[in-house]
């Protein structure tokens, strides 16, 4: 294994594979398996790249370290020579949140500084200019993230955000010095960890500032950042002949199918709207699943009366009514609560044959994967930037992740022919 990931939710695990699959056009990918938390056994050993899905981002910051830090080394233990720490192109945080202590903790244990953070992924509108996180037109904190109910992004300033979390000054590389090419990147950095910088905000704007990325950190042991810092990452060592620039051959799962929801960001709400118009939905309410009111017999009965059909269950709602059902009965009473249903719901609607699978929402993907205990993942084509078909080692079933607010209008109806091979 080359390339080892260490990412903070399921869904952002399956977009850095999906980037480390496809690679640069003309260059081609590695073959890649996504892992659902650390494996008990060493990796197969054509795998040339290696992501570990943990579950890590929402949780208490030490307990998140201590995860990443095992993770790494098993990740070591298979021989990776980079490592790279992926977490949300949103920055998904608080002040006292994870990212800061598990990228200072990754560092120290590799010994290096001057570790490049960049989240930018500019294929989906994330991009950094002057250390500051846009999402298209947006400062990250106009853009909605702000009322995320778990992790609200209040302050797009990046250094700003990671010098609370954080005890070493942050750096900052512009995206002046980023044009300049990869020699004066490398430099940057190299000048940033001589000040003791440990992590340093890097500008990116587009995929070329990504390339330039990829080409200065060819030697970096730890790089930090979303999918986007991995584009150029695996030419590195198929152009020194390290690597075999594996081309995807998935052909396609047929046989019953399903959609869950439980992100409730803007567009995993729009795509609900869009799917709705053509394609039998069902709604979750979450008073009567804290009231103990609710029965899944009925959402197994909706599934089964509408095979073929695209069916689709959510809990996704409005900012104002995810806050109102948190204020009531706790913020992590309800995802807990939520995490278990869909989890015991995709664990029965595999057993009873369902072969496609299409999550919405990181935190709903994490129980769904951790529910059905797949083991390796095989990653496939991709269906939109960042999702691409997962499926178990076997190829019985084909699973897609897909972030909150990732995918088009039509994704979830896409995602279904796309596993299909249509």
């Amino acid at each position: 294994m080359l390339i080892g990931v260490i990412a903070d939710d399921f869904t952002g695990a399956s977009d850095i594979a999906n980037t480390l699959t496809k690679g640069l056009p003309g260059e081609g990918g590695l073959l890649t398996a996504q892992y659902m938390g650390v494996p008990a056994h060493d990796a197969d050993a054509d795998i040339e790249a290696g992501v570990i899905a943990l579950k890590s981002r929402s949780i208490d910051a030490k307990e998140a370290v201590a995860q990443s830090l095992s993770a790494l080394d098993w990740l070591l233990a298979q021989g990776c020579r980079q490592i790279v720490f992926k977490y949300c192109s949103t920055f998904d945080s608080t002040p006292d949140g994870n990212i800061g202590p598990v990228a200072e903790a990754l560092a120290k244990r590799l010994g290096v500084k001057g570790v490049v953070v960049c989240p930018a992924f500019p294929g989906a509108g994330r991009t950094i200019y002057q250390g500051h996180l846009f999402v298209r037109d947006r400062l990250l904190s106009e853009s909605g993230m702000e009322k995320h109910p778990l992790t609200p992004m209040t302050d797009p300033d990046i250094r700003r955000w990671l010098s609370r979390q954080t005890r070493a000054p942050v750096g900052l590389v512009t995206i002046e010095t980023v044009g300049e090419g990869p020699q004066a990147l490398r430099a940057a950095l190299m000048q940033a960890s001589e000040r003791g910088q440990t992590l340093v905000v890097t500008d990116a704007i587009s995929n070329a500032d990504l390339k330039t990325l990829g080409v200065a950190c060819a030697d970096a042991p730890l790089i930090t950042g979303g999918s986007g810092v991995a584009l150029a990452l695996p030419a590195n060592f198929i152009r020194r002949g390290e690597a075999r620039g594996t081309q995807n051959g998935f052909t396609g799962i047929e046989g019953a199918e399903a959609i869950l929801a439980g992100s409730c960001s803007g567009a995993t709400r729009r795509q609900i709207e869009v799917h709705a118009l053509k394609h039998p939905t069902l709604a979750i309410d979450v008073n009567e699943v804290m009231s103990g009111a609710f029965e899944s017999e009925g959402i197994l009965s909706f599934f089964e009366d509408n095979r073929g059909r695209a069916p689709l269950v959510y809990s996704s709602g409005d900012p104002e009514t995810v806050t109102a059902a948190q204020q009531k009965y706790g913020r992590e009473v309800v995802a807990e609560r939520l995490d278990a249903l869909f989890g015991d719901m995709a664990r029965a609607l595999v057993a009873g044959g369902v072969r496609r699978l299409v999550v919405a929402g990181g935190e709903t993907s994490g129980a769904v994967v951790q529910a059905l205990g797949l083991g390796a993942l095989r990653v496939g084509h991709e269906i939109d930037p960042g999702v691409p078909i997962l499926t178990n080692a076997e190829g019985t079933i084909a699973l897609a992740l897909k972030s909150g607010n990732f995918g088009s209008e039509v994704f979830l109806a896409k995602a279904l022919d796309a596993m299909a091979g249509r």
